[in-house]
């Protein structure tokens, strides 16, 4: 065979698979010629200076790139919020594309591995799968707005897939299928994209817009992980997460603009105890495998170890389905706008100092110019660089992801949970559903467990299932540790410290030891929404406070208002400020936000004039004068200590001076008792919840007070924490935590938690409706 290669050689002849060869390298090399860069759709490459995408552009250069190159497959998974296509790009060698099938079968058995039965023969039958499989990524862009770079990097990571013919690229196309979403936010790309254009070449260029970049969430469309309230977080889950089970999801974001300029796993402490330990290790090696790469290829300020926490489940839906989350965050500059950083004004985050090299940070950045190209560029590269580990330890990904799942639906496992039927236990069944959770219910009378009865519709949550880490996180109470500086003061954690769904639902859950097999188990049911829950409120006029300066509480009190089918009118400062509201409303609710942005807004000089100001003076005036002409004022939270100081009532916040080392509760969930007979406390028992998180916590300043009536308190005799981490709990037994205050012929109703948090807290949901339903005189 040599000798006939040497004469055709020899000869001039070229055998056929040398043709062939030569052939496809041509061909390869003419498609990479055909493949449009983003420059050709967009008129600017991403991440030029002032520059920035709309969706619809976005959208039609990953449509050009579906039809250009046979590595791309784009599809529409469904609309957003406000109606946007919710978009995917499946990229991957054209001969992978052709059995997308294939692989998500593979990933279905290895992600549930009962399905390899018999369990004598599952270790075999999943290496054989391991073999053929390929490391599904996900990468996920955009999900805050205002990081504009990730949207923009999309553009340029699917471009030098699809065109690029590097063998390392070429090993990613062949070892890996990578789901691009371009923005979980797409409704938020035009928002931020429409208040850059207005306000570039002004000095309020760069600035955030005057308005939520989602129409409810804001920012808090990174919280929704376990709740599941939003469009867009059930299309991930949905048709992303629960179809492809990715090993690997790459969540692409920006952080501040003073700090390191990229943070990579692994996270401080603490981690979430139902993490699984094979997660942990996978995050830990691939963060500092991509920050040593990245150092190598000389990007600066990098940091690990720092800032970032994997504590709850509401940031980390793949925690829980044995994917490692990546979470990498990139200095931002002003938007689109260049921005100048200067050395001494970078300043410590958690866990390091960036103006010294340490451990977990190095080498120092010395500060200057910082462009959007800077924050697409280490995006891009950090991108790449995950992606070539997921190439290149292709089986290492398959088999521990395969190991996770061999781990929880192992027979050991004793522990199972009892979810008693309530009111609200549907909506928290349809969540276990959504996460791909089992539960059957026992049609028969009762279940019984060493002596206890339970009632008819008890439904059963077996841990020995693939997702039962998901499960038991959601509906244990956490004990976040008592973590302190060297100096003493409490270490905060990123976001907060609770996330026990049944208790905020106030869904009754008992776990139990043994194994429960229920005797007629029923189908479980498809998720629910909160629609039908609560009886409508109609016939009120109900004013909802909407600031110039927006707050995530507020799109979260319109959210539940549109799905509970409450009729209201968003109220502005200027609507108030013109008086004549009792006129106009019956009620005015103002959510949860400072007393100081409540009453100054933005400060003159840093947003145009129209959105400066606050209420003012005259809107305080006009709120009192709707409460003593016999109006309802209800106030959440924060906004109830701006009532206390603007009305002088007669309350004092007990905790308002305390220092982090006497009092501290950082976004967890408290036990109150609540005044039954009291027509607030209307179908609340009498031992409820309350969502604290920078609350007030009321004490009668002016005694005799007759016109002061206390609904709800934190239980004298009673630890009031119940789930996260409370510190100082001692100083707020017996004191106020909803307070009615009556004003002239109306009145203000206090709230010193979140009764409406984040979509959750259903248990308290009628405290809220009833101080709403209660001004129908």
């Amino acid at each position: 065979m040599l000798l006939l290669l040497l004469i055709l050689l020899a000869t001039g002849a070229k055998p056929a698979f040398i043709e062939t060869r030569n052939d496809q390298a041509q061909s390869a090399l003419v498609q990479s010629k055909l493949i449009p860069g983003p420059e050709k759709i967009l008129g600017f490459t991403p991440g030029d200076d002032r520059k920035l995408a709309n969706w619809n552009q976005v959208l039609t250069y990953f449509e050009r790139l579906d039809q250009a190159s046979d590595r791309v497959r784009f599809e529409t998974l469904g609309r957003s919020t406000m109606g946007k296509p919710f978009v995917m790009a499946t990229i991957s060698a054209p001969e992978n594309l052709r059995r997308l099938e294939d692989y998500k079968r593979i990933q279905e058995l290895l992600a549930d591995p009962r399905k390899l039965d018999p369990p004598a023969t599952r270790d075999g039958r999943a290496t054989a799968l391991i073999k053929r499989g390929k490391t599904i990524v996900l990468l996920t862009c955009g999900i805050h707005s205002t990081e504009v770079g990730s949207y923009l990097a999309s553009m340029l990571i699917a471009y030098k897939l699809a065109s690029s013919d590097e063998p390392e690229i070429q090993q990613i196309l062949r070892n890996t299928i990578v789901l691009l979403v371009p923005s979980l936010n797409p409704d938020g790309v035009d928002i931020v994209k429409d208040w850059y254009d207005k306000t570039l070449g002004t000095p309020y260029e760069g600035t955030s817009p005057p308005q939520l970049y989602h129409k409810y969430t804001g920012h808090d469309n990174n919280r929704d992980w376990y709740a599941f309230t939003q469009a867009e977080t059930k299309i991930t889950v949905d048709k992303i997460h629960n179809v492809w089970h990715p090993q690997i999801v790459h969540d692409i974001h920006q952080q501040g603009e003073f700090g390191s300029r990229l943070f990579l796993p692994p996270y401080m402490q603490p981690v979430e105890p139902n993490v699984p330990r094979q997660i942990v290790e996978a995050y830990t090696g691939l963060g500092n495998w991509m920050a040593y790469e990245m150092r190598k290829a000389g990007f600066k300020g990098i940091t690990t170890n720092s800032t970032y926490d994997a504590w709850t489940p509401a940031r980390a839906y793949s925690h829980y389905h044995a994917g490692a989350r990546i979470l990498s965050e990139t200095a931002s500059a002003r938007l689109a706008s260049p921005l100048i950083v200067k050395f001494e004004q970078l300043r410590s985050r958690e866990g390091y100092n960036p103006q010294k090299e340490s451990a977990n940070f190095a080498p120092v950045w010395r500060g200057g110019e910082w462009l959007l190209r800077d924050i697409t560029d280490t995006m891009t590269a950090a991108a790449f660089v995950l992606l070539k580990h997921a190439a290149q330890n292709r089986e290492l990904w398959l088999h521990r992801f395969y190991e996770i799942g061999r781990e929880a639906v192992s027979p050991r496992r004793k522990l199972t949970y009892l979810i008693l039927p309530s009111a609200n236990s549907d909506r928290l069944l349809a969540i276990l559903a959504r996460a791909g959770v089992e539960w059957t219910i026992d049609d028969l009378a009762i279940v019984r467990q060493r002596g206890v009865s339970y009632p008819a519709g008890t439904a059963l949550v077996r841990m020995d299932q693939p997702y039962g880490s998901f499960a038991k996180a959601i509906l244990e109470k956490q004990h976040y540790p008592n973590l302190r500086s060297p100096e003493g003061r409490p270490i905060p954690p990123y976001d907060v410290t609770a996330h026990t769904a049944s208790l905020l639902m106030g869904v009754e859950t008992r776990a139990v030891s043994a194994l429960l097999k229920p005797r007629r188990p029923r189908p479980q049911v498809g998720p629910s929404e909160f629609l039908d829950l609560f009886t409508p409120i109609k016939k009120l006029r109900i004013g909802l406070y909407q600031s110039a300066s927006p707050t995530i509480d507020e799109g979260w009190t319109r959210w539940i208002f549109d799905t509970q089918q409450i009729d209201y009118t968003s109220v502005r400062d200027q609507q108030v400020r013109n008086k004549a509201l009792r006129a106009r409303y019956d009620v005015i609710v103002i959510p949860d936000q400072s007393p100081r942005t409540i009453r100054d807004g933005y400060r003159p000089g840093t947003m145009p004039m129209e959105y400066t100001g606050g209420l003012g003076t005259e809107g305080v005036t006009a709120l009192r004068e709707f409460v003593e002409e016999g109006g309802t004022l209800i106030c959440i939270n924060r906004a109830s200590e701006f009532a206390v100081e603007q009305f002088k009532l007669p309350l004092r916040n007990v905790v308002a001076a305390l220092p982090r080392t006497d009092f501290y509760v950082p976004g967890s969930i408290l036990r109150i008792e609540v005044d039954s007979s009291h027509p607030l406390a209307a179908n609340v028992p009498r031992e409820s919840i309350a969502w604290a998180e920078d609350s007030p916590v009321f004490e009668v300043a002016d005694e005799p007070a007759d016109h002061v009536q206390i609904i709800a308190w934190y239980p004298e005799d009673k630890d009031p924490l119940l789930s996260g981490w409370l510190l100082g709990g001692q100083r707020i037994r017996g004191k106020a935590a909803l307070v009615e205050v009556t004003m002239g012929k109306g009145r203000i109703i206090l709230f010193g938690f979140r009764p409406q948090y984040r979509g959750q807290s259903l248990a308290t949901y009628p405290l809220l409706f009833n101080a709403i339903a209660s001004s129908d005189k």
